[in-house]
This record gives structure tokens, sequence and C-alpha cells, in this order.
């Protein structure tokens, strides 16, 4: 909504030219639960008749219904849109508003205070210059404060304005207010911000938000409304090396390839020579076309597509960059992860991580520590639950182009998607690109799988059993392996009991321990299909993630998942070594099919009814499968 100008109707042109030319301050409310964000929002763009009359006329209405003032105006309403925001009286979505005054634009996010939504605070700091932290006079700086003062922080905020809200409910006390803001400036100082402005406040009565409060003469500060108008925020992007993920390759005809996207950072001429990310190959800039026409000089923020001087093959997800500076290019990083999911993050777990345009495969190799946001010391931990955070080591499944996000949010920024269900389950930034991987490279080899395999006479793959404890995986792959011994094949069979008394013998069987047990296995299995066998894997391997994972290790028609179906019941009747009853009795935990879950296969290449037919008769049905994909013809 925009400020109430005379220019609307004396000169609706040169207002537009004023307002478009006018600077933009992306900002955020955030704090503990009930300090007053939406109210304070809601002040801004009352104060600075920022409201229509039909708005005012149904804030006025809903204040009365569902408002907390007693019957006067909830200013709050204006931001709490959501039916459920409205009942608790709490902020749970992120709640975006635009408004402008004579001097500046401004995009508002209002966040969550709760903690179970830190998630959602997160999300609408990323892309703020300067947050508004409120705290509550009466309580001072709560955990919630230090919290997302720490995300703040961290997501590359360095400007604050500390408000100090309901002062009217201490008496304006100036004591109060100093208290508060000496032990904030003392948990701060760690935090890197550049400048911290504290202002004493009432939203609710209007003190200090868009005029100066004759209750506070003692404060000689700005009001919140003119350090927002006033504040200098560096705009540097232009002035960093130039960045442009493509987001799509534009080939409208044979005589036309040009390569579509935002630009990141820095700027662009035509006759500029770029560097394309990760091939490093070079060119220069033919031209600059957006729709308007073509351009002399592109920004960073603007929208355009590039044709280059020379035929180079570029995809969606490679990024143009600057020759002499171009960004770094990697698999391996270290990184912070703010995990936004009620399903733990599990090292070794795979994911899809979006970075930029580009999305590819990825998991957590090691988490290194997770972050008490409360005190910021670092405490040891094997995975993170929903709202916590934790620093990584991660690694991509093909190198990605990257600058640390410090350097630039656009390209250090990532997301982890969970790749059965799509939802975004974490958020990252990139801190450096690990050592080890510039170090360590693929060493060509002249005798490769194919020759391995043909010398056995044979194709090389993974069959992969999988179901429940006293299924038959392994009676069934032992005959299968038998079978195959007697046809002349080359083969080996990982057994899930036989590794865990070697390579896996320091794993447990929590679920972060089982998913590191079956990444181990595919590992193996991966380097013995190379070797030109026929790997036999016997693993209950409960979760599809991690089958699914194994299966993307190996080449198209390679893996091969065989389900060993039986039902529970059944399965718990044979109990050959007594384990479902030690797990009824408690004796055993996170047994699989009683306390833990088994995720049976959804497209598996083989199923076997155990309870239709022998051990026998599913080993032949094994070798015809293996036969028919022709696997035992070298």
């Amino acid at each position: 909504m925009a400020h109430k100008s005379d220019l609307i109707a004396e000169d609706i042109e040169r207002y537009l030219e004023a307002h478009q030319h006018k600077s933009l301050l992306r900002f955020i409310t955030c704090g503990s639960v009930d300090d007053g964000k939406s109210t304070l929002i809601g002040r801004l763009l009352y104060e600075s008749k920022l409201i229509f009359e039909d708005q005012l006329a149904a804030l006025e209405a809903d204040s009365k219904k569902v408002g907390t003032q007693g019957g006067e105006i909830d200013l709050a309403l204006l931001v709490d849109g959501l039916a459920a925001e409205r009942e608790q009286g709490i902020t749970i979505d992120v709640a975006y508003r635009f408004f402008s005054t004579e001097r500046r634009k401004f995009i508002v996010a209002d966040t969550p205070g709760h903690e179970q939504y830190t998630r959602n605070m997160a999300t609408g700091a990323s892309t703020a210059d300067l947050a508004v932290i409120l705290v509550d006079a009466r309580k001072g700086v709560l955990q919630q404060t230090r919290r997302h003062s720490y995300i703040v922080s961290l997501l590359g905020i360095r400007h604050v304005v500390l408000a100090v809200n309901k002062m009217d409910a201490v008496g304006y006390g100036r004591e109060v207010f100093e208290a508060i803001v000496a032990e904030y400036r003392d948990f701060a100082h760690r935090l890197g911000f550049e400048d911290i402005t504290a202002i004493p406040l009432s939203a609710l009565k209007g003190d200090n938000v868009t005029a100066p409060s004759a209750q506070t003469p003692w404060y000689y500060g700005p009001t919140l409304m003119q350090h927002l108008e006033s504040i200098e925020i560096e705009e540097d992007l232009q002035h960093r090396p130039f960045r442009l993920p493509v987001q799509w390759v534009n080939r409208p005809d044979q005589d036309f390839r040009g390569f579509a996207g935002t630009i990141a950072a820095g700027t662009i001429r035509p006759g500029d020579t770029v560097r394309v990310l990760p091939s490093g190959r070079q060119s220069r800039v033919a031209r600059i076309v957006t729709r308007d026409g073509d351009l002399g000089l592109a920004v960073a923020g603007q929208s355009v597509t590039l044709t280059l001087e020379d035929e180079i093959d570029i995809s969606r997800g490679d990024v143009l960059s600057v020759a002499d500076a171009p960004p770094g290019v990697a698999d391996q990083f270290q990184a912070t992860l703010v995990w936004m999911h009620e399903d733990h993050m599990l090292p070794g777990r795979p994911y899809l991580m979006k970075i930029g345009t580009r999305t590819v495969n990825a998991s957590v190799t090691d988490l290194r520590h997770r972050v008490n946001v409360n005190t910021l010391e670092h405490a040891a931990a094997r995975q993170l639950e929903l709202n916590e955070i934790g620093v990584c080591n991660l690694s991509t499944d093909r190198p990605v182009a990257f600058d640390p996000y410090q350097e630039n949010r656009e390209t250090g920024a990532f997301i982890f998607i969970d790749k059965l269900t799509n939802d975004t389950v974490g958020a990252g930034m990139i801190h450096f690109a690990l050592r080890r991987a510039e170090n360590v490279h693929w060493q060509a080899l002249d005798v490769d799988k194919r020759s391995r395999a043909a010398q056995k006479g044979q194709k090389s793959c993974v069959l992969w059993f999988t179901g429940l404890s006293g299924a038959g995986k392994s009676t069934i792959a032992n005959l299968v392996e038998k079978r195959l011994q007697a046809l002349g094949r080359h083969t080996y069979t990982l057994d899930g009991d036989n590794v865990r008394h070697g390579l896996n013998k320091d794993l447990g069987f929590t679920e972060a321990d089982r998913v590191e047990n079956i990444r181990r296995v595919a590992e193996v299995s991966k380097l013995m299909v190379d070797a030109g066998l026929i790997v036999l894997v016997s693993f209950i391997s409960p979760f599809r993630s991690e089958r699914r994972l194994a299966r993307e290790l190996m080449d198209d028609g390679e893996f091969l998942e065989v389900f060993v179906d039986t039902p529970l019941a059944e399965a718990e009747k044979r109990d050959p070594k007594g384990l479902y009853r030690k797990a009824r009795q408690g004796q055993i935990k996170n047994f699989t099919g009683i306390d833990s879950p088994y995720e049976p296969p959804e497209h598996a290449e083989l199923r076997i009814d155990t309870t239709a037919m022998t051990a026998e008769q599913a080993a032949e049905f094994v070798i015809g499968m293996l036969a028919d994909a022709g696997k035992l013809a070298g």
C-alpha cells in the first residue's frame, strides 16, 4: 500500500516516477510470544495512514469479535490473518506486508514467536536487511529473544533494532529500559551485528513508533519509523563479482540460444568475458536480451537473457560468472543446517539439495555439532530434530558452483528436499568447500567393470533382498548363491548379521545407526559390482530412502530389489533367533515390525510371497529373473 501523497491528485505520473525510485528496505519483526510484533506492524500502518476505509471498518468489526483490547481497535488483527492466529492470539505463519512513506518503500515480515515455528521465522529472515527484535519490558530478554537473534545473525542480517515494547506497562521507566539494553548487548556482541539501535516504545499506545513520545523525555534517539526511513543498508551486490544462475535455456528456433536468469550479483555488459561453472568454459557476452529490447548494462536483481559469442554446453543450474573471479566448485562442503521437518535429519540419508537453480543428490556425511541457540554452546549430536540447528559436512553427487553464504546469499544458500514427498525439510548456508574434496580425484583405470564382468561370463549386479526379520531373506539368498555357483557364476553374499561382525561392528540399532549400516553396505556393494560380481545383499533395510540410495549408486539395471514378503504374524511365528519374543518383552529396542517401522518396497523388481512358495521355489524364481535380465550371459 502506498503512502498518501498530494502528487496522486496533482501529477500521477510524477508520483509514480518518484515512487519507483524510492529505495526498498526489507525487514522482519521477531521476538518471543506476545511481545507485540503484529501490534507494532499494525501501528506502523495505522499511524502512517496506510489503511483503507473498508479495511478500517473490517478491523473495527473484527476487534469487537476476536480482539484482545476490550472492544478497542486491535491493530494486531491487521497482520494475524489465519483463523488459528486470531483464536490463539499468536502469530503462526510469516505474514508479509508492503507499504511506503514519502522517503522509502518497505516489505515487512511478521514472524512467529513460538519456538515450534522457528522454521517459519528463519524463512522470513532469509531475505531481510534489518531485524526489529521486540522485547517485552515486563519480561526482559528471554530464550526466544536469544534464539531469534542467533538466527538473524546466522542468516546474514547485520542491522538490528532492539524494540523494548510495552513500556507503558512499566511506567516508562528508564532504568528498566537501560537494564534490558545492557543485557541484550552483552549477549549480542558475539553475533557480529554491525549496529544495534535500542528504542523504548509502546506499540499499543503508539509511543516512539512514528512520533516522539512525551512519556520518555529521557530518550533522545529516533522513533522507529525515523530509523527505518533513514538507515543506510549497504547495497553492494552490484559491486560484487558477476553471478547469474541459469534458470532456463531459451531456444525458440535454431538461430537463437540464450541463457535466462536473475543476476544474483555484479554487473554485465556486451563484450564481457564470462566463465561457465562447473565446466570452466569461457566465452564473451554477445547480447543482453530483455522483453523491452537489448541492454547495454545489466545489474544485480534484473532478469535477463544472455547470448554468447561461442556455442558451448550450458544447462539449467550452471552459473555464469565473471571470468577472473569465479565462484568455487566442489562436491563436499561444511555448512550450517536448519532442520525444518518433523522427521529428523540423519547423516547418510539421501536428500535432494537445491542450490540456486541446480538440484543434486546430497547427504550429510558428518554432523559436527548441534548449536544451542540459547547459549550458543556446541553439543555433540547424531541427528537434528525439528527446528534444531547444526554444523555439518555434506556431500553431493556432482560438483556445484557456490559462494560462501556470507559473501552471497543467492549462491551460498540451499534447501534439502525429501525425495519421496517433495517436502522442504531443511535450509542451509555454505561456509566453505572441504579441502579434501580438492585433493581427492578419481583415478583412471584401464580395466573397467565391463571387462571384469565379461571375464567371468556374466553381467554384474546387486540382488537386494529386503523384508522383515525371519522372512527368509538369508535362506533364499544362500540357495540362490549355491545355484549360481553351480552355474559357474562369480558371486558374493553380504548378510546383515555377518557384516555386523566386522565392517559395521561399531553400529547399534538406532535409526541413525541403521541408516549408516545400509549406507556402508551400499558402498561396498557398488565396489563389488565394479569388480564384476553378482552381489547378494540380505538386509532388513527397513527404510525406502536408504534402499533408494543404494539403487542410485548403481548404473541402470544393476540394482534388482527382491521383496521377501512375509506377514509380520508369520515372521513372528517363525522367530528363529527369538528376537520377536525379546522385543515384545522390551529387551530389544527399535526392532523392526514391533517398535520401529518397516517400509515395504513400492516398485520392487521381484516380490516373493513366502506363504505361497518354498525357499527352493523362491530361489529358482530369482534365478529365472536373472536369466531374463541377461545377467547370466557375458
